[in-house]
């Protein structure tokens, strides 16, 4: 990527990927660098601390952190630094608890170590977050930001309109949703 990197993206595993890509292709349309890696709070927890004071020193402004079950790798980045975190909590097929116990696990930190929680498998809100947290002190950030958000009301304005000129049955056959 050409973009300099602002935020660390981290998941707990290579599994996690295809809902955390979302974060990075949203910072990626906003024009914000991003670094993607598979990283674990008990497995490798050397080499997450060793990220962050790395990524600190290179200018990263957010962490994304990823993670299921346990999910405590978003604590864990928030530990070892004064940047923002945003934690993603991910279902885990194993636990077969949807996600809940990650957004439990994430959101439950303990006074000094907050850590901004997105709904389960919200990757794609927590680049957006991350580019607001970025945007606070970048107009042009900012200003990319406000056209993101202003493209998407353009297209749900539209799709309603769609909606009302068919009528909701030949508007589902249409899309192939029924």
């Amino acid at each position: 990527m050409d973009t300099k990197a602002l935020v660390g993206i981290l998941m707990g595993s290579d599994s996690d990927l295809s809902v955390m890509q979302d974060a990075a292709k949203v910072l990626a349309d906003l024009g914000i660098g991003s670094e993607v890696h598979t990283l674990s709070a008990h497995r490798t927890p050397e080499e997450v601390v060793s990220y962050v004071q790395k990524s600190e020193g290179a200018g990263y402004k957010v962490f994304i952190c990823g993670a299921g079950g346990a999910a405590h790798l978003a604590g864990v980045v928030a530990a070892h630094t004064a940047l923002p975190v945003i934690g993603v909590p991910l279902a885990s097929a194993k636990m077969g608890a949807a996600g809940v116990d990650a957004l439990f696990s994430t959101v439950q930190m303990p006074p000094g170590i907050p850590v901004a929680t997105v709904g389960i498998g919200g990757a794609k809100n927590a680049g957006i977050l991350a580019a607001q947290m970025i945007g606070a002190g970048d107009e042009a950030v900012r200003a990319k930001v406000a056209e993101y958000k202003a493209k998407m009301a353009k297209d749900i304005k539209a799709k309603d309109a769609e909606l009302q000129e068919k009528g909701f049955e030949k508007y589902l056959k249409d899309k192939g949703l029924i």
